[in-house]
């Protein structure tokens, strides 16, 4: 890809458990999308011990999928990920052309009539679903960055503005369960419980909101101020349906349009969708996780 920033990603995640896990079943969310920005060269995933079945597909979404099935006794998981992929930066787009929020909330509304592929893929993302309630809060959290035929471009950067001033970064004040309205009340939250917050707000007002998993460039490029925060690990953003433009994406953890500093793994409704890696074990009492990301760009 011509004037792509080349990535190369190292994942490593150890699963330590307190006894013999007699049998699991594991869902991986690791191999990148590919995407008119991004293009993944390569990617594997090395599991220890050897799964006695695995298996690759593409889940609902369009994303990657890994399927491991363990039938003999283990008390450790290692799962080590290494990726190439190229990123280009996202196109300028001028936010006062974009159509308004109003606009948009209505195309999205269901009238049984036919509409384009575009839209009914993004009524998908409309709908609350399991982390992400629609609430009358967020619709008054949200109020002031939604004003009367506002381009809903420039109403989201506010609400990603907003979120970011208003909300702490805090790591290990929440964990994976925790629902937006929870993260909302404590005001303190990682970029998960952003991400959540934001599309919450927005599909509130019947705009169509995704959440995207992914990585962070782990070092500034040169004349950066500093390194984003979550760059040492998964990281998470949004991305809004915005007419004409397509699909935008925003990272309210770092206040930053998502650009080429962002690779995407995989994107669904929210963080139950697209965990990178999530399973369910018989035995192993409990454990300890340990994850390691690195991003290097060349």
């Amino acid at each position: 890809m011509s004037g792509a920033v080349h990535y190369r990603v190292r994942h490593e995640t150890v699963y330590n458990y307190g006894g013999n896990v007699a049998h699991s079943h594991q869902l991986l969310h690791l191999t990148p999308r590919d995407s008119p920005r991004q293009s993944c060269n390569r990617c594997t995933i090395a599991l220890a011990p050897t799964p006695s079945i695995r298996c690759e597909h593409v889940d609902a979404f369009g994303n990657h999928v890994t399927r491991l099935e363990y039938d003999s006794p283990h008390d450790r998981l290692e799962v080590l990920t290494e990726v190439d992929v190229d990123v280009q930066r996202a196109p300028e787009v001028n936010a006062p052309d974009a159509d308004a929020w109003e606009r948009v909330s209505e195309k999205l509304r269901y009238t049984g009539k036919s509409v384009d592929e575009d839209l009914l893929d993004a009524c998908r993302f409309r709908m609350e679903s399991s982390y992400i309630r629609i609430k009358q809060t967020f619709t008054e959290y949200a109020q002031e960055c939604f004003s009367p035929d506002l381009p809903l471009l420039l109403a989201a950067d506010d609400l990603m503005h907003k979120i970011h001033r208003e909300f702490k970064y805090a790591p290990g004040t929440t964990n994976i369960r925790t629902s937006a309205i929870e993260a909302f009340q404590t005001r303190r939250g990682v970029c998960q419980d952003f991400a959540h917050i934001m599309i919450g707000c927005l599909r509130s007002r019947g705009l169509a909101a995704r959440y995207v998993s992914g990585y962070l460039r782990t070092f500034p490029p040169a004349g950066a101020d500093a390194a984003y925060v979550g760059s040492d690990a998964s990281h998470a953003w949004v991305s809004v349906f915005c007419p004409p433009f397509g699909w935008i994406d925003f990272d309210p953890t770092n206040d930053v349009r998502a650009s080429a500093d962002h690779i995407i793994i995989a994107w669904g409704r929210d963080f139950g969708d697209v965990s990178p890696l999530r399973g369910v074990i018989v035995g192993g009492g409990r454990h300890r996780l340990s994850v390691r990301v690195s991003v290097k760009a060349e």
